[in-house]
């Protein structure tokens, strides 16, 4: 049994992630379904669109949660039954691969900056400070919520890295989880990139068309 446990914290994970709050936050507030105007994408940014704040920081707040929460757990709970950083790194990958395909959605999620840095902060607060930060600042300068996120989905492994020895130490799973994610999000931020491009690139705090 103890040799599943792995596979069944990993499926978890993933369940977890698939829980696409932007929908199920857009949905309980009355308001209109994110996959529907803006950029649509079922993520915070886009719920901000729609005008209502209060929504948009409630589905930043839970989807970081559900990547945070299953990677907290393994790191704290799960040495007795065997959990070491290898189910870290899958608990992490797996929940952010249910925001981008979520079994109870269609598999059509949301692009996972949110999620992606719950991860972050459950590995460890200082990597997760360090990247939040670097969003920011990102975000503060240029206006732009997808070209943040593309410099923190780059600076995130490369952050976990260079703490090797310093305020945490590197584990080989969760660098390659961390590489696996960054890449995974400039993916899913092609578009985004041929508008930034373009200069066509929505700035945070427009409201929807």
């Amino acid at each position: 049994m103890e040799t599943l446990y792995p596979a069944i914290a990993t499926v978890v994970a993933y369940l977890l992630g698939s829980l696409s709050f932007a929908v199920i936050v857009s949905r309980a507030m009355g308001l209109t379904d994110p996959r529907t105007f803006g950029s649509k994408n079922p993520g915070a940014t886009n719920v901000l669109r729609s005008g209502s704040k209060k929504a948009a920081i409630i589905t930043l707040l839970f989807d970081a949660l559900k990547g945070w929460l299953p990677v907290l757990a393994v790191r704290y709970f799960g040495k007795p039954y065997g959990l070491e950083d290898g189910t870290v790194a899958l608990v992490g990958l797996a929940a952010f691969l249910g925001h981008l395909w979520p079994v109870f959605f269609g598999f059509k999620g949301g692009k996972g900056v949110a999620t992606a840095l719950g991860v972050l902060f459950g590995t460890n607060l200082f990597l997760g400070l360090a990247v939040g930060a670097t969003w920011l600042f990102v975000a503060y300068v240029s206006r732009y919520s997808s070209l943040s996120s593309l410099v923190a989905a780059v600076f995130a492994p490369a952050y976990y890295m260079l703490g090797d020895g310093a305020l945490w130490s590197a584990e080989k799973p969760i660098t390659l989880a961390l590489i696996v994610m960054g890449g995974l999000l400039i993916y899913r931020h092609n578009e985004n990139i041929g508008r930034l491009i373009a200069g066509k690139e929505s700035k945070l705090g427009a409201k929807k068309s």
